[in-house]
């Protein structure tokens, strides 16, 4: 996994009591967001902001947060039996201050716009509660944060909400009827095809014809619910890669990738999916072809979702064809989804495109390496006709 700036946690904050020192309108908007979460929030202020003020005339309008205003200035006895510490201060002794106190209390504290002082941090955020999606730049661009927060709005209808209710509402249930592993992910990739399909709530009767596809989920043999999906990785650019590419990595179990696959395709799959190097670079074949189709064939047969991930597009080559032949004669469903040849991708950096009128009537594309380990002594020989 490629490093992280910031461990990304959500923090239940239910019923939990959290301290904002600070009565300016940052400090509100944090007080605001802690009280969304259902936190009972201790502001420590002598005076506040008029949309402080209105804020917490307002109530928190949730049914476990609250505000509780104090017009003392904090204290040690502030942080006893606090979660969360916050602060908005504009001079540094201040905050330090604040900061060492906070930590020698064991309260995990963020002073408002001052990084040194902070050991966790607040990001965008976009609120389809339950569902929840933060953005975080590690404090190096903000508007960045901002900027993306507005795209994934726009992507994620308002819906969402109403779909991740319903599922919460049928956890429960697709647990008690469907074993842990392959088939309750077939159910829950099945409620995602739905929630995407359309734009609009679930619809009357949805949570009934969902429970009857987890029936028929759980009357299918691994055999029948287990799968092969042949997927071009491309040239290499992650940027390239298919949107259906790019969801079939998503819901894999198990990957098989060739070596000439790049870390950036790699790194879009699904954390969980377990990875296994098969392919064969230049230098020669590094796993015997009987031995790959094989071992699909047993993952698929076991009920695992295989992605066999090839460079480039996979239809172009002459081992893919060999796998899915030997895959559809052991009765195992093979899906293809092609991608963009390296042949293609190369070609578009050139100056010229090959396909210029005037300047090519053709383009001819050869294995590297024949069975022999050479050049294949055809290229060059056949001269092409000119048509008169």
């Amino acid at each position: 996994m490629a490093p992280l700036a910031k461990l990304p946690v959500f923090w239940a904050l239910e019923g939990k009591r959290v301290i904002v020192v600070g009565g300016s309108d940052a400090s509100a908007w944090k007080a605001e967001l802690l009280a969304a979460c259902g936190a009972e929030v201790h502001v420590h202020a002598d005076g506040l902001s008029g949309t402080f003020e209105t804020l917490i005339e307002r109530g928190a309008g949730h049914r476990h947060g609250c505000f509780v205003r104090h017009r003392e200035p904090w204290s040690l006895e502030s942080f006893s039996g606090a979660t969360l510490a916050v602060a908005d201060f504009e001079r540094d002794e201040e905050a330090r201050a604040f900061f060492e106190a906070a930590h020698m209390a064991g309260v995990p504290v963020n002073v408002i716009d001052k990084p040194d002082f902070c050991q966790f941090q607040f990001g965008s955020i976009v609120n389809r509660s339950p569902v929840v999606v933060a953005i975080s730049t590690d404090g190096a661009a903000p508007i960045l944060a901002q900027a993306i927060r507005r795209r994934i709005e726009a992507l994620l209808p308002a819906s969402l909400k109403n779909w991740a209710e319903l599922a919460r509402s049928l956890r429960e249930k697709i647990n008690e009827r469907l074993s842990p592993g392959p088939q309750r992910r077939a159910f829950w990739e099945h409620f995602v095809d739905r929630v995407f399909a359309g734009s609009g709530r679930p619809e009357e009767g949805a949570g009934r014809l969902l429970l009857s596809e987890a029936e028929r989920l759980r009357g299918q043999s691994s055999s029948q619910r287990g799968r092969v999906t042949l997927v071009g990785a491309g040239p290499g650019d992650a940027e390239l890669l298919t949107l259906k590419a790019m969801r079939a990595l998503q819901a894999a179990d198990v990957i098989l990738f060739d070596d000439l696959v790049s870390g950036e395709v790699l790194e879009l799959a699904r954390r969980e999916a377990r990875r296994i190097v098969v392919g064969g670079g230049g230098d020669g074949e590094t796993c015997r072809q009987e031995g790959v189709a094989e071992m699909m064939v047993t993952l698929a047969k076991a009920g695992r979702r295989v992605v066999r991930l090839k460079a480039g597009d996979p239809t172009t080559l002459g081992r893919a064809c060999k796998e899915i032949g030997q895959l559809e004669s052991r009765d195992i469903r093979v899906d293809i989804i092609p991608g963009i040849a390296a042949a293609g991708a190369m070609t578009a950096r050139f100056d010229d495109l090959p396909a210029l009128r005037g300047r090519a009537r053709s383009a001819r594309f050869a294995t590297g390496q024949s069975r022999r380990g050479r050049l294949p002594g055809a290229i060059g020989r056949r001269p092409i006709r000119r048509q008169p």
